[in-house]
C-alpha cells in the first residue's frame, strides 16, 4: 500500500518531518509507504530548492491546490500557528487525513472547529507532540500504566531555552503575536502541559504567570530598526491534576539551557524523572523495595523490550531527536492503513489549547482560573 504526502511548510519542521516520513518504512517494516509527492511554500524558488533538498517530487505555491489534488491522501501542516486550522479544516472537509504541528492552534476556539471538522469528516489526525514518541517516555507512560508509582502526589515540569537570551536576537515570526498566538508559552508550554496530559491527566484549574523580559528586538534586515515583542519570554503556572499538585516553568532566556525539557513525578510507591538532554535515559525509584535497596534507577532505554527499540538498534546504541518523528509518521500510516486509534489527536490538542487558554486568562488577571472542559475530547491519551 501507499499513501502520497502534502506537506505545507518547508522550514525546520518541515526539514524534521521530511526525514521521518523518508525513514519510516526502511525500520517499520509492514506500514503503507509514503512517497512525497508534494510540498507547498509561498515563495517557489524557495519551495523548488526545499524540494529538491528534502526529495520531494512535486510543488505547489497554493496550499489549497495541494489539497484539492487528487493524488494526496495525507496533508502535513508545518506553518506557524496562526494557519494550522485554515489548512486543517480545508484538508479534513476534503477527505484527507491531517497531521499538524504543535500547538494545535492559536486558541481554543479554533482548536474545537478542527475537532469537529476531523470528527465530521472520520479522518486520522494527529498533532506532533513528539515527545511522547522518545522511548524513556513511553516507558514512562507504561510504567505509570502498571502502578509503579502508585497514587501520583506530584507533577512538576521544566522546558528551558537559552536561544533568545542575546536583546540583539532579531524580532522573528516566534515574537508576533498575531503569528504565533503565544510565545514559550506555545513554543514549550504546549510539549509539558501535553506530556502531563499524557502521563498523569488533566490540569483542572491553575493560576500563572507571565513575562515579556527583552520588550522590542531588532528586525531582521531592517538596520537600525525594531518592533515590540508582542508574545511572552517565559511562563511559571502550576495546578491540580485530580488530587495532584502539578508545576511548570518554561523560558526561552535560560543561559546554558539548550533545549532542556525535564519532568519529575512523585507517588507513594515510587518516583520517576526524565532529561531529554539525556533522552535514552529514564531515571526510577522504587520505595516498595526493601529499605538497604532504595535508591535511583537509571534505566537506559535502548533495549529491544523497550518501546519502539525493537525497530532500531542494538541495545546500548541509543538513539536522538529525529527519531521520535520516524516513530510518531510510522504510527500514523499503521493507523491510516488498519483503523487503529492514534494520539494525541485533535481532541488531545485542543485539551492543551484549552490549559493554554486558562494560562494566559489567568496571567492577566491575577486569579486561578478553570480548564474549560473541550467537548467531545478524545480518550486514550
Amino acid at each position: 500500500m501507499e499513501l502520497n504526502i502534502g506537506m505545507v511548510g518547508y522550514a525546520f519542521m518541515g526539514k524534521a518531518h521530511s526525514n521521518a516520513w523518508r525513514q519510516a518504512p526502511h525500520f517499520f517494516p509492514g506500514i503503507p509507504q509514503p512517497r512525497l509527492k508534494a510540498i507547498c511554500g509561498r515563495s517557489r524558488e524557495k519551495t523548488e530548492e526545499a524540494a529538491k533538498r528534502l526529495g520531494w517530487e512535486s510543488v505547489e505555491t497554493d496550499w489549497r491546490r495541494l489539497i484539492a489534488r487528487k493524488d494526496i491522501d495525507i496533508v502535513d501542516i508545518v506553518t506557524p500557528g496562526d494557519s494550522h486550522a485554515e489548512i486543517a479544516i480545508a484538508a479534513a472537509e476534503a477527505g484527507k487525513h491531517v497531521i499538524c504541528e504543535k500547538p494545535l492552534a492559536n486558541s481554543l476556539e479554533e482548536a474545537r472547529r478542527m475537532v469537529a471538522a476531523a470528527r465530521r469528516a472520520k479522518v486520522k489526525n494527529l498533532v506532533m507532540f513528539n515527545y511522547r514518541r522518545v522511548p524513556a517516555i513511553a516507558l514512562a507512560k507504561q510504567m505509570i500504566g502498571e502502578n509503579r508509582l502508585g497514587k501520583v502526589f506530584h507533577y512538576r515540569a521544566q522546558y528551558l531555552q537559552e536561544w533568545l537570551v542575546d536583546p540583539l536576537f532579531p524580532r522573528l515570526w516566534r515574537m508576533d503575536k498575531t503569528v504565533a498566538g503565544v510565545g514559550a508559552l506555545g513554543d514549550l508550554g504546549a510539549h509539558v502541559a501535553d506530556l502531563s496530559l499524557h502521563l498523569v491527566g488533566r490540569l483542572d484549574k491553575l493560576t500563572a504567570v507571565t513575562a515579556t523580559m527583552i520588550p522590542t528586538r531588532p528586525l531582521p534586515g531592517q538596520p537600525g530598526k525594531t518592533a515590540p515583542v508582542t508574545v511572552d519570554d517565559c511562563a511559571v503556572f502550576m495546578g491540580r491534576i485530580g488530587e495532584a499538585t502539578a508545576s511548570y516553568e518554561v523560558t526561552r532566556l535560560a543561559a546554558g539551557r539548550k533545549n532542556y525539557l525535564a519532568f519529575e513525578i512523585n507517588g507513594d510507591r515510587g518516583s520517576m524523572r526524565f532529561n531529554l538532554e539525556r533522552l535514552n535515559e529514564l531515571e526510577y525509584y522504587d520505595r516498595t523495595q526493601p529499605a538497604a535497596l532504595q535508591g535511583w534507577n537509571n534505566i537506559m532505554v535502548t533495549d529491544a523490550s523497550h518501546p519502539y527499540i525493537a525497530h532500531w538498534w542494538p541495545a546500548g546504541h541509543v538513539l536522538g531527536y529525529e527519531h521520535t518523528f520516524v516513530n510518531a509518521m510510522a504510527d500514523f500510516l499503521n493507523a491510516v492503513a488498519t483503523g487503529a486509534d492514534i494520539h494525541p489527536d485533535f481532541a488531545d490538542g485542543a485539551e492543551t489549547n484549552a490549559a493554554l487558554d486558562a494560562i494566559e486568562r489567568s496571567a492577566q488577571s491575577g486569579q486561578w482560573e478553570t480548564v474549560a472542559a473541550v467537548e467531545a475530547a478524545g480518550s486514550g491519551r
